[in-house]
């Protein structure tokens, strides 16, 4: 658990969710979605209920729509509706302001990259195919998805496995390679969803949060709750989170599965990603070779 007594260490790897934070597809999602509840005299769907899909698995996310939308609709129906409007839309996502920059100086700086999207590989490569460009700093190995197996049931987004695996997926080409592994607290994870931020603070690990302007309006007064990962996203009992999560990490440093504190100093709120503050990071200039 990071504490404000444990001064966070240089960033050696970055890992990023995608939707709403890389492309824009966040705001793909509620098109498609406004689109249904009009066609069915519902409301458009508000950013308090929003916030709460943000990041989660699909299941976990389509349980809390519905008991809001109440549609009169079988899930059948929705999913139809719902997946051919994705296919028609998808395809048009574009990058975010400063993503395609930021992404290629940290490969130019030397920093490790991974992602860790809740996003199934159908929708991921509905949303990425046609950018593929901008994904090439993560290595096909680097890249975690929603559906992946290694991600056991139940334990999307705000729980921390997601993260881990990540992680874990460096570490293992590192060690490849011969060279020293990557620690959670070395790790910086770029989110916008609030579910996203609270599962990368229980991942122990350090934390960007850039949420849409909207989002952030939802958070006004609670922007420290939201870095320090304690907006109780995760509802799983807490003493069976950490028996199922906690790991061993090198030298004692900290312990995995649990959030951290308010102005503890691991996390920090950013409105965009353009000009980022790479020194505040440890994240210096690598000589060029």
């Amino acid at each position: 658990m990071a504490s404000k007594d444990s001064p966070p260490p240089p960033i050696r790897a970055c890992l990023f969710d995608m939707d709403g934070l890389l492309i824009d597809s966040e705001d793909l999602y509620t098109i498609v979605t406004n689109r249904i509840l009009a066609e069915h005299n519902r409301p458009p769907l508000p950013w308090t209920i929003k916030a709460q899909l943000q990041g989660r698995p699909g299941p976990q996310a389509g349980q809390i729509f519905h008991s809001w939308a109440q549609l009169p609709l079988t899930h059948e129906e929705f999913v139809q509706k719902q997946s051919a409007l994705q296919r028609e839309l998808f395809p048009n996502t574009k990058p975010l302001p400063g993503v395609p920059e930021l992404l290629q100086e940290l490969k130019r700086r030397g920093v490790h990259m991974a992602l860790a999207t809740s996003s199934h590989r159908v929708n991921y490569d509905l949303k990425t195919s046609h950018i593929q460009h901008l994904f090439e700093p993560f290595a096909q190995d680097h890249r975690v998805l929603g559906d992946d197996p290694r991600i056991p049931p139940g334990r999307g987004k705000p729980a921390p496995d997601i993260w881990l695996l990540a992680l874990k997926t460096l570490n293992t080409t590192l060690a490849q390679k011969g060279e020293p592994e990557i620690r959670p607290e070395e790790c910086l994870v770029f989110e916008d969803s609030v579910p996203g931020a609270e599962s990368g603070r229980r991942a122990g690990m350090q934390l960007v949060w850039c949420p849409h302007p909207e989002l952030l309006k939802v958070y006004q007064g609670r922007e420290k709750e939201v870095l320090a990962g304690l907006t109780g996203e995760h509802k799983e009992d807490e003493e069976q989170e950490l028996e199922s999560t906690e790991i061993e990490v090198k030298q004692g440093r900290r312990r995995v599965g649990l959030p951290g504190e308010i102005d503890d100093g691991w996390a920090t709120l950013l409105d965009s990603l353009q000009d980022f503050p790479y020194e505040r990071f440890g994240i210096g200039q690598r000589p060029a070779l």
